[in-house]
């Protein structure tokens, strides 16, 4: 038990520069607050005690401001920044070394029973306010930008980004002095809006050589109309001899 808490703060000293003494985390991080109280109301779920489970989850949303199912299944290390509105349904798996910001929900797409939430492998990064949906696989160590919403698996070392979640960087490889804390890499571009910039370039392209024969054309237009007119004069002269 020790031993998981001492993981549980120097993980958070790891991954939040804003972490100072071993008593602040303690004492004033509400992700760790609702891991530990998670394990308790899981562990009372996987004995059959499931309405205090159930009770203990309750009891550490209204503390905390995060709702982890009983039913979860939580990972070591699992670092939970600020907090507040996160959603972890009952049939999620998070691996070990996960980061969630706050907003993040893992939920499900439909009413039926069975497995019906996402599983996350080890060293994923969720942006706050983003949502995974759904019994799909995020792979160890992908990101998950903000305010996404993936509906698809994700694979390992992927960034997604967008609403849906698209992949911007793929099969990337794992730095785990690199973090992104906000599951955002530096100068990293969404494809489609990268792809709509280069319309919208090319468009003005075309518009300035338009433009540019527009101008050749009416350049040419009077010494069309004055070699027309002559033409016509010849032509009536012939006529009249």
């Amino acid at each position: 038990m020790f031993t998981r808490l001492r993981e549980d703060v120097r993980s958070i000293f790891d991954r939040d520069p804003a972490a100072r003494t071993f008593w602040e985390v303690l004492t004033c991080y509400p992700g760790l607050h609702a891991i530990w109280i998670h394990a308790v109301s899981h562990w009372f779920w996987t004995h059959g005690l499931r309405w205090f489970g159930r009770l203990t989850s309750h009891v550490g949303r209204l503390l905390t401001g995060i709702e982890i199912h009983p039913g979860a299944a939580i990972g070591r290390r699992v670092f939970i920044d600020h907090g507040m509105g996160v959603v972890i349904g009952e049939t999620a798996q998070v691996g070990d070394d996960v980061t969630l910001y706050h907003g993040v929900t893992l939920g499900g797409t439909t009413w039926a029973k069975g497995k019906r939430h996402p599983t996350l492998g080890n060293g994923v990064v969720v942006g706050a306010g983003a949502k995974i949906l759904g019994p799909i696989l995020v792979g160890a160590g992908a990101k998950i930008g903000s305010n996404a919403v993936v509906v698809k698996d994700v694979p390992e070392a992927a960034t997604v980004v967008g609403v849906p979640g698209r992949l911007v960087e793929e099969g990337a490889a794992h730095e785990q002095a690199r973090f992104a804390a906000y599951a955002v890499v530096k100068d990293q571009d969404d494809p489609y809006a990268v792809a709509i910039q280069t319309l919208v370039q090319h468009a003005r392209e075309l518009e300035a050589k338009v433009a540019v024969l527009n101008e050749r054309l009416e350049r040419l237009e009077p010494q069309t109309l004055k070699g027309s007119d002559e033409a016509q004069k010849t032509d009536h002269l012939r006529a009249v001899k």
